[in-house]
């Protein structure tokens, strides 16, 4: 009896588990907008409204745990954002189209469908609303200043957009383009009719654009029609599709190895900018522009206050420049600025970090659109400076906000001449004429 009972449970178990896996977890009553490839288009990718979707997989058991909190999620948002859900385990198409790997994966689809970000939040339905809303204020904030914030999918669907990005590379211009360039390029090799191809094609056309415009358009993605251009293919041993290869001067070239979502491409391509490109350049703060220009023009400037010259000399100073110079280099994949003044020459600079007219060397970094700043409180040297700016690059470490909620008054001051200083000439008397008597008086002591 107790056997049968049992096997009358499993089995009541198991239908349970199948009849779960066949109808998904959301059903017309829930405020859950169920998608599929035959609705993501029209619904999601042709729409103005921002959408937060979750892929998962009907056998996942965090997936089941989030659902009561995605159901409330919906219903909190309804008629604000739009709150998806699709089965990535049934439509494997669709969620390798967006790179999901595991599951569940949250992505928000917001002014660029194309490129959805990923949520990184919390899974509390507070915490999932709570950053839906967030993004919605930021597209409300881009629209209100001009900023496109409807679909883009139409245009790049239609063989313009970001497609413009991907330079298309022949048997006539690969050479001149590719090879004689001298600059790093990721060339996919690619079949009209191979359906990994046409879930690589948004993703390479995304990276594209982003790649132009973090290297300032120094490393290219390419993509060859190897059936039409078979000599190329050839000519560098293609067999399947897609095959991306990355060509630098005077190298042979090497397959990529990396994922095909647009992150893992633009992360790769930064990678091979980075081991080619140079160090920022370290500049001194000589008047207001430098400051202005560097601090908006990256996310950070990192600032060191050095000793003043007759402190130092020519020595010391070269010593601290020469550290910053390497942490420059070592962390130029970031896109920071690098800047130094010496101590005194601006004082309203350092009051405003806090700084203050002791403990040179001092170092700060700036983050000029939130107006806030932090203090390396470790040691001047390669040690100290990375750790600093270690935890910074994770967003770590302890902020303040700049003095006066500005960018202070800068002087206008030279340039460091590269020599040591000299202490200040003052004027030369002659004593010859001077009666020392008469200036100490003639008492005896």
């Amino acid at each position: 009896i107790f056997i049968h009972s049992m096997a009358i449970l499993i089995i009541r178990v198991l239908g349970c588990s199948l009849v779960l896996m066949a109808q998904g977890f959301y059903s017309a009553n829930d405020d859950v907008v169920e998608l599929n490839p035959s609705n993501f288009n029209r619904e999601v990718l042709q729409s103005d409204s921002l959408w937060i979707i979750e892929f998962y997989a009907p056998w996942c058991g965090h997936c089941q745990s989030l659902t009561a909190d995605w159901k409330k999620t919906a219903t909190a948002l309804k008629g604000i954002v739009k709150v998806g859900a699709v089965d990535a385990d049934q439509h494997k198409s669709l969620g390798g189209q967006y790179g999901v790997r595991g599951f569940p994966s949250i992505k928000i689809f917001g002014a660029n469908k194309n490129k959805p970000d990923d949520y990184q939040g919390g899974r509390s339905s507070q915490a999932i609303v709570d950053g839906a809303l967030n993004t919605l204020r930021t597209l409300v904030k881009d629209r209100m200043s001009g900023k496109s914030g409807g679909s883009d999918y139409s245009r790049q669907s239609g063989g313009g957009g970001s497609k413009k990005n991907v330079v298309e590379l022949t048997d006539d211009n690969f050479d001149r383009l590719v090879l004689d360039s001298g600059e790093v390029w990721l060339v996919e090799f690619f079949a009209p009719w191979c359906g990994h191809c046409k879930s690589l094609e948004p993703e390479w056309a995304a990276a594209a654009s982003a790649v132009k415009e973090q290297t300032n358009d120094k490393v290219h993605l390419g993509a060859v029609d190897a059936t039409v251009h078979q000599g190329l293919a050839s000519r560098y041993g293609v067999r399947g599709f897609p095959t991306i290869k990355i060509f630098k001067k005077g190298e042979e070239p090497e397959d990529y190895q990396g994922g095909r979502t647009r992150g893992d491409i633009i992360a790769r391509a930064l990678d091979l900018f980075s081991d080619n490109a140079a160090p920022p350049e370290l500049l001194e703060i000589l008047n207001a522009d430098v400051l202005k220009k560097t601090c908006d023009d990256y996310q950070l400037c990192v600032i060191a206050v050095l000793p003043h010259i007759l402190d130092t000399g020519a020595a010391g100073r070269n010593s601290y420049l020469e550290v910053m110079m390497k942490m420059a280099e070592k962390y130029k994949k970031k896109t920071w600025g690098w800047l130094w003044t010496e101590a005194g020459a601006q004082m309203e600079l350092e009051a405003s970090l806090g700084i203050g007219g002791f403990g040179y060397p001092a170092m700060a970094a700036i983050n000029a659109r939130k107006m806030k700043f932090a203090l390396l409180k470790g040691s001047f040297s390669e040690t100290g400076i990375h750790e600093f700016l270690r935890d910074l690059s994770v967003g770590r470490g302890s902020t303040a906000t700049v003095g006066g909620g500005a960018l202070p008054k800068i002087n206008s001051v030279d340039a460091w001449d590269g020599k040591d200083g000299e202490l200040p000439v003052e004027d030369d008397y002659d004593l010859s004429d001077v009666d020392l008597d008469d200036v100490i008086g003639k008492e005896e002591l």
